[in-house]
């Protein structure tokens, strides 16, 4: 099912070439902003959302999905925690952002939504190098 109004559906969010890598229910992206270096969104295949809609099997899976994406995040990035979002508000359409918190934190105790700041987005060069670290240590532990 898809909805002609929401932009995940649509395919314009995320960017085509921040994907990192088809999860079997989900897809997973680096977010357009990489101030927090290494964070990703995992954005469910079919329109939905609200975690209630999906069947409890879908639920499962999908855990397991953004489990295995933050996982390989917190290896990649040397990450000390994980901060986990499903919001939707902006955005209704199930995606997690999974958000790597790194030792060189500019303010480890706020939510990012609250850290002021310029957007960075990486030269392509850049994009693709992190999405290859990811890529190959997900694999390693799928």
């Amino acid at each position: 099912m898809t909805d002609p109004t929401c932009k995940a559906c649509q395919g314009i969010w995320p960017q085509a070439d921040h994907f990192i890598t088809d999860l079997g229910l989900s897809q997973a992206y680096l977010h357009e902003d990489q101030f927090f270096k290494g964070w990703t969104v995992v954005v469910f295949r079919r329109h939905a959302t609200e975690l209630f809609q999906l069947a409890p099997t879908e639920r499962m899976q999908l855990m397991e999905e953004v489990t295995l994406v933050a996982k390989t995040l917190a290896q990649v990035f040397d990450a000390r925690k994980i901060n986990y979002e499903l919001l939707g508000n902006q955005l209704p359409h199930i995606h997690w952002h999974l958000i790597p918190r790194l030792a060189t934190d500019p303010a480890p105790l706020e939510p990012v939504w609250r850290v002021q700041h310029e957007p960075i987005q990486p030269p392509a060069h850049e994009l693709q190098a992190s999405i290859e670290r990811i890529k190959d240590a997900m694999a390693k532990l799928r």
